[in-house]
């Protein structure tokens, strides 16, 4: 159905005379009789009855004109909902208890009238593709993977140099240790069956073993995170990771224990990545505010994987569930 022809008989009926309705519409009343008469030809009814005195809804004009106005109301619902500031913002968070939920979650308590759609895309292939084929807006990930690149067209900037925590129940050998150096776990068996492989996470921590000389076990079903905490409250040699700002609650009888990493401290390097030719304006509302929040990475005492350096500090942007990180 032609909604140009639908438009034409709803301005008609609501302007009351052929005449007037061709100059609502900028056309001649000869246009508006053939556009009508279009409309009539599709439907196999006739809209209006012509007299000498103009013309006026038939029955069959009256039962369309209802629904005529629900469709021009649907065009516009349709156009409006992917006009640039009026779609919502979708993000891909990898997870919704990750710190980089909480950025975005920071994003929206500084702009509360953005609409966003958060969504969570497992693999980094997947949430690159996504961005690149314009199915999301952004994604949070560390860039980039080993013998990967970004897409033409899709850029990264770092948003959050993450700390990482080792976390041990009480009998462990470091429970009471106020912080230790990587180096001090060459040897040990670090817990962590979230750990798939070909995701970006298991790429950081494969080089964190390879670096340190201890051992990422990703052996065994990955049952969520409450059976990891019971397995690792319960165990004397087991420990696995955690970043810095993963919420978790455990039960006080676990008496679990988060100690931080120190010389160097291993950060994980969460990135922004997103189309370069994306126009909603609220992207350039999430980045503006998430490289006025990022302090920038340090010179020294830390430690990235080889592969993570590759995102640009992030600068001003000019006016013209199941992973365990």
């Amino acid at each position: 159905m032609d909604l140009i022809a639908v438009r034409t008989f709803v301005t008609a009926v609501d302007a009351g005379q052929f005449q007037e309705a061709a100059a609502h519409l900028s056309i001649t009343p000869q246009a508006v009789s053939k556009r009508i008469a279009v409309l009539e030809k599709d439907l196999g009814v006739q809209l209006f009855s012509r007299t000498a005195r103009g013309a006026r809804l038939t029955i069959d004009g009256q039962a369309f004109l209802p629904y005529a106005r629900t469709l021009l109301q649907a065009e516009e619902r349709a156009a409006a909902s992917v006009r640039p500031g009026r779609r919502a913002l979708r993000v891909d968070v990898i997870g919704r208890r990750l710190s980089v939920a909480g950025l975005l979650r920071d994003f929206h308590r500084a702009h509360p009238g953005t609409d966003l759609d958060v969504v969570t895309l497992l693999d980094s292939d997947s949430a690159i593709a996504a961005v690149r084929d314009g199915m999301i807006d952004a994604t949070f990930r560390a860039v980039t993977m080993p013998g990967r690149q970004l897409p033409d067209g899709v850029e990264a900037t770092s948003v959050l140099d993450e700390p990482l925590h080792l976390f041990t129940g009480p009998a462990h050998e470091f429970a009471a240790a106020r912080a230790i150096a990587p180096a001090q776990l060459a040897g040990r068996r670090i817990w962590m069956p979230g750990n798939l492989p070909g995701t970006e996470w298991a790429a950081y921590y494969d080089e964190l073993a390879a670096t340190f000389g201890l051992t990422i076990d990703s052996i065994g079903p990955h049952f969520g995170i409450e059976h990891l905490l019971d397995t690792i409250a319960e165990s004397s040699a087991l420990a696995t990771f955690v970043s810095e700002q993963t919420p978790l609650v455990w039960p006080a009888g676990h008496d679990l224990r988060r100690i931080p990493l120190h010389d160097p401290t291993p950060v994980y390097p969460h990135s922004l990545i997103w189309r370069t030719d994306n126009p909603h304006p609220a992207l350039t509302a999430l980045r503006n505010h998430l490289a006025s929040a990022y302090p920038g990475r340090p010179d020294s005492g830390t430690w990235t994987p080889t592969w993570a350096g590759r995102a640009t500090r992030p600068s001003q942007v000019c006016c013209t569930e199941g992973v365990d990180l």
